[in-house]
């Protein structure tokens, strides 16, 4: 007998994917108004999700035992990059194991000792900027994040791994073709696989990442502590080193674009539609007040326009979740967009208000940008550094100015949610050093 599950939407799951993929967002808001706090949705390709926007339910979740769930169903568009041995795709106790290798790279001393490269490459970036033009100010976010992960990858490199970032620039754009994303989602990722232009723009990717292996590998690591380091010198249960299926999928997962750059995208929009907020952040941090209101910008921006709209997992056990009783393999989906935009957790909450964040913390089950539980994102304080560090130094340079008064649109990319027209912004210098 089938199991009883939340209502939801009685399209076919071909028109349900459609919609989908082109509105996410007003597709679960309009599901949220009729069905209330829990629906299921039907998605080629993903599944039959139960969706759910109760924080209790999402605390339940994130708090249940790592054996009691499962990975559920990654993002299309990552699952041909990451491959199977991602450490965000495999299963207990082997995920585990990937995840404490991984952590301390982008934790405690280690993040700490980023932050001046962080800066020094924003500065750069920055610099690089055209000046009194308009220009995109998405692209060179993901130009500047790929330069910090880089670092965090490979170390310092001189200019030596130049053709890769320029590969992986390529990538990026590939999987953010929004024809390619469409068809991804009706034809599934066995589709884009098997498409030419993906493995035009994959394996040259691969090839570069597995070529700086195999060269670091026949050179010896002689104390350097970055993650490819940590991840040639790691051995399994038996004593082997990684395979290079292993380490081609962990070093994709790391090197990948992932949510950062559009997430500073949108602090930046934000704050230059809500010039008074951006006049305090300026006027604190000038002043030496400390970094509270900047780190209450970052917070509510995560708020407001988090990365991903729901997180999937597959329960391994049954669960009484939004009411129901469901059964083990059932995919659920707590929705981040959703439990950030609750009336009854966050007042006025379609408005940029970092100043709630003055007043009440930002924690699981109410703020859950980055996740929850044993698989919240491993690199989280790393991206939250970075993003201050990054906002910082682009206020310290230049003066932004909106192309346009009007917001910019949410849009639908292959990781995350990206500002319409790619954050259109005119910089005026600060400095004499700028370009």
């Amino acid at each position: 007998m089938m199991p009883k599950l939340p209502p939801g939407p009685r399209a076919p799951r071909l028109l349900q994917s459609r919609r989908w993929s082109r509105e996410p967002l007003a597709m679960l808001e309009r599901c949220r108004r009729r069905y209330g706090d829990s629906f299921t949705l039907r998605l080629r390709h993903l599944g039959t999700w139960v969706v759910l926007s109760d924080p209790e339910d999402a605390k339940r979740i994130f708090s249940a035992d790592p054996d009691d769930l499962g990975v559920g169903v990654p993002n299309l568009a990552l699952r041909p990059v990451l491959g199977a041995h991602s450490v965000m795709l495999s299963e207990e106790p082997e995920h585990m194991v990937r995840r404490k290798l991984m952590l301390p790279r982008f934790h405690g001393e280690r993040m700490r000792e980023d932050a001046d490269a962080m800066t020094e490459l924003a500065r750069r970036e920055v610099r690089s900027w055209p000046a009194g033009e308009p220009f995109e100010l998405w692209p060179r976010m993901q130009a500047l994040t790929q330069d910090v992960v880089m670092r965090a990858v490979f170390g310092e490199d001189g200019g030596r791994l130049d053709g890769l970032r320029a590969l992986l620039t390529s990538l990026t754009e590939t999987v953010n073709d929004g024809g390619r994303l469409r068809r991804l989602a009706l034809l599934g990722p066995g589709w884009l696989e098997r498409s030419r232009g993906w493995r035009e723009a994959m394996e040259p990717v691969e090839a570069a990442v597995l070529g700086e292996v195999r060269r670091r590998r026949a050179e010896g690591e002689d104390g350097r502590r970055d993650a490819v380091s940590i991840l040639i010198e790691t051995r399994t249960e038996d004593g082997a080193p990684l395979s290079e299926k292993d380490l081609r999928d962990e070093l994709l997962t790391l090197l990948t674009d992932g949510p950062t750059s559009s997430s500073l995208a949108w602090v930046f929009e934000r704050l230059l539609r809500h010039p008074e907020k951006l006049r305090r952040l300026q006027e604190e941090l000038l002043a030496g007040e400390g970094e509270a209101y900047l780190d209450a910008v970052i917070k509510e921006t995560l708020r407001i326009r988090p990365p991903v709209s729901v997180v999937v997992r597959r329960l391994l056990r049954p669960a009484t979740l939004g009411g129901y009783e469901l059964p083990a393999g059932t995919l659920v989906a707590p929705s981040v967009y959703l439990i950030h935009h609750r009336e009854d957790v966050y007042e006025q909450p379609g408005e940029f208000i970092p100043e709630r964040f003055l007043e009440r913390r930002a924690a699981v089950p109410t703020w859950i940008p980055f996740g929850g539980g044993s698989r919240r994102c491993l690199a989280a304080s790393y991206a939250e550094q970075e993003m201050k560090r990054v906002l910082r130094t682009v206020l310290d340079e230049v003066e932004l100015m909106p192309v346009e008064r009007r917001a910019e649109r949410v849009a639908k990319a292959a990781i995350a949610f990206s500002p319409a027209e790619h954050g259109l912004v005119v910089a005026k210098p600060r400095t004499r050093a700028y370009a």
